[in-house]
């Protein structure tokens, strides 16, 4: 394997179902307009409440992707 380096940025994806959807909703996106997603990691989860019910589901979580010059 070639020397290689890789960039790490932080998304927080949100859903009104899961956690699980609200990560799938942030690596969609992420998909769209990065080239070449390697690894995303769960950092953190939480929910937004209104009411005393949950409103949406947010998962906080490091993507990497191949760093190009």
């Amino acid at each position: 394997m070639a020397d290689s380096v890789y960039k790490i940025i932080e998304l927080v994806g949100t859903s009104s179902e899961s956690w699980e959807k609200a990560a799938a909703a942030a690596i969609k996106k992420a998909s769209r307009s990065l080239r070449d997603l390697r690894i995303a990691e769960v950092s953190q989860l939480d929910m937004q409440i209104k009411d005393g019910k949950i409103e949406a589901y947010r998962t906080k979580v490091k993507v990497s992707f191949r760093y190009e010059e």
